[in-house]
C-alpha cells in the first residue's frame, strides 16, 4: 500500500524514480507523482491511474535532473485525484514530501496551521508534514524534520526535499518502511528493496525512530533523541522478484506471515481505549444511521462472505441488532425486504466484484445506506457506497486471500464496538474487545512460529481426496474459510460446515479416508464440539483438531493438535485461521503447485 522512491546521484532522476515507481506497483496504488528538482527549481507533476498516465504526462519534455522524489498512492484520506497524490509542498512551494502511513492527529494540527494562516490545497494526513516543516524551518533541514516528527502522531515512512538544497534528501521512519539503498556514485530511498534492486547492491534498513539525511558526498543518520548512529549497510542477495517477495518463496507465504502488521495497520487509529470508542474517521457523519439502524444486511462473495458471517455473530451479540449475511451473487434474486432503516454492508478485497457491487446498487434502489469494507478505497464499491471503510493492509498479490480475511474479521469487530456503543454496549464491555485486538498481532506471531510443525501434520494427508471442516458459533466461518482455501490451492475436495450439521447426512462420508478438520477452542461451545469429534473418531476418522493452548484433553480425542493462544470469542476467528492458510500452503506446495496462481482462478472476480 502505498510506494517512496527517492533518488540523489549522477544519473537521471526521473528515469530512475519512475522505474522504482513501477517496481512498487504490486503494492497497489490509484494515483502517483513526482517532485524533480530542475536547475534551481523543483518540478511536480502528478496523475491518477496507471504510472503510464504519468509518463504520458512526463512525455514531450525534457526533464534532466539528479534530485527527485516519487510516490505511489493509495487513498486513505481524501478522494484519489491529482490534488490528493503525493508528492504535496508548504505554502511557498519550495518544500515536497511523500508519505505513507496515517497521521492520526492530523486534524488538530491542519487546524492549528490554518490558525497560522497557512493554506492547504488537499484533504490529505500528509500535507500537513509539508506545512510542519515550513514552520521550523530555518535553514536547517535536518532541525526542521526534528521539529515535526515530534507533532505527528501515528505512522510515517517520508522523505522530503527543499528548493534551496539541491543535494540533500531526508527520511523519517515510524511504523512504515524505509530502506536506502547505495548504488554506485547515487543513492535510493525506497519503501522497499524491490524499488532499489536494479541499481543498488547495498541497502541500510531504516528502524523505527531513526532519520537520515542524504548528501552527495555522505549518509548520516539519527536516532529518535537526535544523536547521529553508525549503521551497517546490508548486501542485497534477492534478485528483483525475490526482492518483492521478501525472502519468501511464494507471495502467499510472505502475505500470511505479513498478518501481525496488516491487523494493526488495520486498527491503528480506529481505537480509543480510554473512552471505550471503536473511532472510523469515514464515519464522521455516520452515528446516526448506526444508531437508528433496525437491521444490516450483510453482502459478500468468497472469502469476504466468510468474514461477514463473523460479522453476522458479532452485530447480533455485541451490537444487538438484527443481521443476515447473504451471498452477493444471490441478494438480488431474491426480495430482500430492506428499507431507510437497514444498513446494507459490502465486503470486497478488490472493491470491484461484481455480485457484491450489484447487491450494493439493489440495497440503494430499497432505500438502504449503504456501508463498504474494501482494501481499494478507489474502487467502484468505496465510490458508490454511502461510507466506506478500508482494510489499509496493502496488495495482495496472491490470488488466494489471506491477510484480507483476518484484517475483514477485525474490522468487523471494530464495526460491531461502533453500532454498539452508539447503542447499548457499555463502555467496560467495548473495552475488553478493543483491548483484546491489540494483542491479537503478537498471538498471531506465536502462531505463525509453527508453519514447520503444520508442514510435518500435512505431510501425513498429502494423499487424501476429501476433507471436512467443521466448527461451531464463531468458527463456523472458520471452517468454511478453511475448507475454501484449501480448495483453491491443492484442488484437494474440502467440505465446511457446522459441526452440529455433520450428523445430518455428511457423517455417512467418514472413514478412514475422510479426514476432518476441527476448530475446537476453549469457547462457550467446546464440550459439544468434543462430542462431535468423538462421534467422527469412534467412525474411523482421523481428526487434525485447532485448539487452545494448554487443552490437554483434545489429545484423547483428535490424531494431530495445532494450538492457538486464548483470545475472547468473537476474534477467534482471526488466529484459528492462520493454522489453516498454513496447512492449505504446505498441502499444495507438498503437491507441486501454483500457490499464488491456482488453476481457473482471478484475483478480483469482476463478471457475474
Amino acid at each position: 500500500m502505498c510506494g517512496i522512491v527517492g533518488y540523489l546521484g549522477k544519473n537521471d532522476a526521473l528515469l530512475v524514480l519512475v522505474d522504482g515507481l513501477k517496481r512498487l506497483e504490486y503494492r497497489g496504488y490509484d494515483s502517483s507523482g513526482v517532485a524533480l528538482r530542475l536547475g534551481d527549481k523543483i518540478e511536480c507533476v502528478k496523475a491518477i491511474g496507471k504510472i503510464a498516465n504519468l509518463e504520458e504526462k512526463l512525455d514531450g519534455k525534457e526533464r534532466k535532473g539528479n534530485l527527485g522524489i516519487a510516490h505511489t498512492r493509495w487513498a486513505t484520506h481524501g478522494e484519489a485525484n491529482e490534488v490528493n497524490a503525493h508528492p504535496h509542498s508548504d505554502c511557498s512551494g519550495k518544500i515536497w514530501v511523500a508519505h505513507n502511513g496515517i497521521i492520526e492527529n492530523y486534524k488538530s494540527l491542519k487546524e492549528e496551521l490554518e490558525t497560522e494562516g497557512h493554506i492547504f490545497k488537499s484533504q490529505t494526513d500528509t500535507e500537513v508534514i509539508a506545512h510542519l516543516i515550513e514552520n521550523f524551518y530555518r535553514g536547517d533541514m535536518a532541525f526542521a524534520l526534528r521539529e515535526t516528527l515530534g507533532k505527528l502522531k501515528g505512522t510515517y515512512a517520508l522523505v522530503f526535499i527543499h528548493e534551496d538544497h539541491p543535494e540533500k534528501i531526508m527520511a523519517a521512519k515510524m511504523g512504515s518502511p524505509l530502506v536506502i539503498g547505495l548504488g554506485e556514485e547515487e543513492t535510493i530511498i525506497a519503501s522497499d528493496v524491490s524499488a532499489i534492486i536494479a541499481r543498488a547492491n547495498l541497502v541500510v534498513y531504516l528502524d523505527d525512530g531513526e532519520t537520515a539525511e542524504i548528501g552527495n558526498e555522505d549518509i548520516r543518520i539519527f536516532d529518535s533523541a537526535g544523536a547521529e548512529i553508525n549503521k551497517e549497510a546490508n548486501k542485497i542477495e534477492w534478485n528483483s522478484e525475490e526482492a518483492e517477495k521478501k525472502g519468501f518463496p511464494h507471495f502467499m507465504l510472505k502475505e500470511i506471515f505479513e498478518q501481525p502488521e496488516s491487523i494493526m495497520n488495520s486498527i491503528r487509529g480506529r481505537i480509543d481505549i480510554e473512552k471505550g470508542d471503536a473511532v472510523f474517521e469515514e464515519l464522521d457523519d455516520f452515528a446516526d444511521v448506526a444508531r437508528d439502524a433496525r437491521q444490516i444486511a450483510i453482502a459478500a462473495c468468497g472469502t469476504a462472505m466468510h468474514a461477514g458471517m463473523a460479522g453476522e455473530y458479532m452485530f447480533e451479540e455485541m451490537a444487538d441488532i438484527p443481521s443476515k449475511i447473504d451471498y452477493a451473487s444471490e441478494f438480488r434474486y431474491r426480495t430482500p425486504i430492506i428499507g431507510k432503516e437497514t444498513v446494507l454492508l459490502a465486503i470486497s478485497q478488490s472493491g470491484e466484484t461484481a455480485d457484491t457491487l450489484a447487491a450494493v446498487r439493489e440495497g440503494k434502489k430499497r432505500g438502504a445506506t449503504t456501508l463498504g469494507v474494501v482494501n481499494v478505497l478507489g474502487s467502484t464499491i468505496a465510490r458508490e457506497v454511502d461510507a466506506c471503510v478500508h482494510n489499509r493492509i496493502g496488495l495482495e498479490m496472491s490470488v488466494a486471500s489471506t491477510k484480507a480475511f483476518t484484517s475483514q474479521v477485525a474490522i468487523m469487530a471494530l464495526l460491531s464496538v461502533y453500532f454498539g456503543r452508539q447503542r447499548k454496549m457499555t463502555s467496560a464491555d467495548a473495552k475488553v474487545i478493543l483491548n483484546e485486538l491489540f494483542l491479537i498481532p503478537e498471538k498471531i506471531k506465536k502462531i505463525l512460529e509453527l508453519s514447520g510443525e503444520i508442514k510435518k501434520i500435512a505431510e501425513k494427508y498429502i494423499n487424501a481426496k476429501n476433507f471436512l471442516y467443521l466448527g461451531r458459533k464463531y468458527n463456523v466461518p472458520t471452517a468454511l474459510e478453511g475448507a475454501l482455501k484449501l480448495k483453491e490451492l491443492s484442488y484437494i475436495h474440502a467440505e465446511g460446515m457446522p459441526s452440529g450439521e455433520m450428523k445430518h447426512g455428511s457423517i455417512a462420508l467418514i472413514d478412514d479416508d475422510f479426514p476432518t478438520m476441527f476448530i475446537c477452542l476453549k469457547d462457550s461451545v467446546y464440550e459439544k464440539n468434543i462430542s462431535n469429534m468423538e462421534e467422527i473418531k469412534c467412525r474411523g476418522g482421523r481428526i487434525i483438531a485447532v485448539a487452545t493452548e494448554g487443552d490437554e484433553k483434545i489429545k484423547s480425542v483428535a490424531g494431530d493438535v495445532i494450538y492457538v493462544p486464548e483470545t475472547i470469542e468473537p476474534l477467534s476467528p482471526v488466529l484459528a485461521t492462520i493454522p489453516l492458510q498454513l496447512f492449505a500452503y504446505h498441502m499444495a506446495v507438498l503437491k507441486g503447485l501454483d500457490v499464488d496462481k491456482p488453476r481457473n482462478l482471478a484475483k478480483s472476480v469482476t463478471v457475474e
